[in-house]
């Protein structure tokens, strides 16, 4: 029973990697069209700053209990956070 429960940990540890990871793409994908249109007319700043915060505070806690997928998806997210800001600042109205 013990085996089995750590290999299905193992499992789902690959799997909240990948979501993990994939989940932050939102934040890569509003980049990307802001910057390619180079508006962020409809984007808010205040909304995004927010989801930031968040994931720099949960990257922060990933640090500090030492969870390597907490730390990946979140150095990930906050990447991508910092880039839909600095598009939002350089193309919004």
């Amino acid at each position: 029973m013990i085996l089995n429960n750590q290999k299905f940990i193992k499992i789902f540890e690959k799997y909240m990697f990948i979501v993990g990871l994939l989940g932050q793409l939102v934040f890569y994908l509003q980049a990307y069209e802001i910057f390619y249109k180079q508006n962020a007319g409809d984007v808010s700043f205040i909304a995004f700053l927010f989801g930031f915060f968040s994931v720099l505070s949960w990257l922060i806690y990933g640090i500090v209990i030492k969870n390597s997928i907490l730390i990946f998806a979140n150095t990930f997210a906050v990447i991508g956070a910092l880039a839909v800001l600095t598009a939002i600042l350089m193309y919004g109205t």
